[in-house]
């Protein structure tokens, strides 16, 4: 009766964990989870402190901060300079992920700062690794995430985004701020 007992207990958490974890995972299609981080100043965001737009998340471990540079140069210049992307129906934005490097929380800070300025935008701060858990985002890498107006994920690029794919990309972006 007990060994009953135990296994039919251990079934009922197995399927509860295994539960708990899907639909958090990120999938081109399906809506993003929603998340809450905050900034320098300790102010909360979360993806519904920007409504009615299509957002580019960046997430970044630090020792790979300049990795997509060229990707986000190209869209600044899409956006601002050739106003081919309507910035009032977008926003690119940065989440730190502080648990994939070594670097401490000051030094992230002012690294964080410093893009923040170039981009005029905002950072976040992922302290615990939130997204990598959720979201299933690498450790030391640099995502980009491009979620609609309704929070539906449309593209999800992990690494070093190709410069073939940078217009491919802003395309889209344009076509989600249109809808």
């Amino acid at each position: 009766m007990k060994k009953t007992i135990f296994t039919l207990l251990f079934a009922i958490l197995a399927v509860s964990y295994i539960a708990g974890q899907t639909g958090t995972k990120l999938e081109i299609g399906k809506k993003a989870p929603e998340w809450v981080f905050t900034d320098a100043d300790k102010k909360e965001f979360t993806m519904n402190s920007w409504p009615g737009k299509v957002l580019q998340i960046n997430y970044v471990d630090p020792d790979e901060s300049d990795l997509n540079d060229p990707f986000n140069d190209a869209v600044d210049k899409a956006a601002d300079i050739d106003k081919r992307i309507n910035k009032d129906y977008f926003k690119g934005f940065g989440i730190v992920d502080c648990k994939s490097t070594w670097k401490p929380n000051g030094l992230i800070r002012s690294i964080a700062g410093k893009k923040a300025k170039k981009y005029d935008t905002t950072i976040l701060f992922d302290y615990d690794g939130v997204l990598q858990r959720d979201w299933d985002m690498p450790e030391d890498s640099y995502t980009v995430v491009i979620v609609d107006k309704n929070r539906i994920v449309r593209g999800v690029y992990k690494g070093a985004i190709p410069a073939s794919e940078h217009e491919k990309i802003i395309q889209m972006i344009i076509e989600l701020t249109k809808e």
